[in-house]
């Protein structure tokens, strides 16, 4: 396996986190607003562009799918839908969210809830009401800003600070943020080694 990939399999999808299989691994979910870029990202962290399916449709993924990724410790990563937007009816969407909720509340090994934001767009309402969702009940969460090579750098910058402060009007401190970009190849290494540090952390607090 070259350094650039993941030794990572696909488990299988399920439509309520009760039908998921328990593990006591470390587990890592990746949620965000419809054709927020999650499978391309997936795929760019995972060094497999077959891994999560991508699509310029918004709502391709559907359920919860689970896939193992083969290193000590063994970990998970969790593709769950988009929330938000999607070409899909009013029911279907409660539907998923529903999923989502019941996911993120009760999946007994989900270490940390990575929350992708288009870094192009203001904070949207929706992105804000699952910010303030995971931190009614204490869900470790990472944000992961994506698409910032549709940046310049200056705009960039200026985005960064203003995701910043509209943050800090409701939060105490600033939840971990990394800029990433699966077309400019930014924010692999720093995402990897987030998970790394955590794992051990993991593995320490279990032995």
């Amino acid at each position: 396996m070259g350094e650039n990939f993941l030794d990572i399999h696909y488990i299988g999808s399920y439509s309520d986190v009760k039908e998921c299989p328990e593990y006591q691994s470390p587990e890592y979910c990746f949620i965000g607003r419809s054709n927020v870029g999650k499978s391309s990202i997936i795929n760019y962290i995972t060094g497999n562009r077959e891994i999560a399916r991508t699509s310029k449709k918004p709502g391709k993924t559907q359920s919860i799918n689970l896939f193992k990724v083969n290193e000590e410790p063994t970990w998970y990563i969790t593709d769950l839908p988009g929330y938000g937007f999607a070409q899909v009816s009013k029911s279907m969407r409660k539907k998923w969210s529903r999923l989502i909720d019941r996911y993120i509340l009760h999946r007994a090994n989900l270490t940390c809830t990575f929350l992708l934001i288009d870094i192009r767009h203001p904070m949207q309402e929706n992105d804000r009401v699952f910010m303030n969702l995971l931190g009614e009940h204490r869900v470790p969460f990472t944000i992961l800003f994506t698409k910032s090579d549709k940046l310049k750098q200056a705009e960039l910058t200026q985005a960064l600070d203003t995701y910043k402060q509209e943050i800090l009007k409701e939060w105490e401190t600033l939840p971990p943020v990394i800029v990433t970009s699966s077309v400019g190849e930014t924010g692999r290494e720093e995402i990897l080694d987030y998970i790394h540090k955590t794992n051990a952390i993991f593995t320490k607090h279990i032995q």
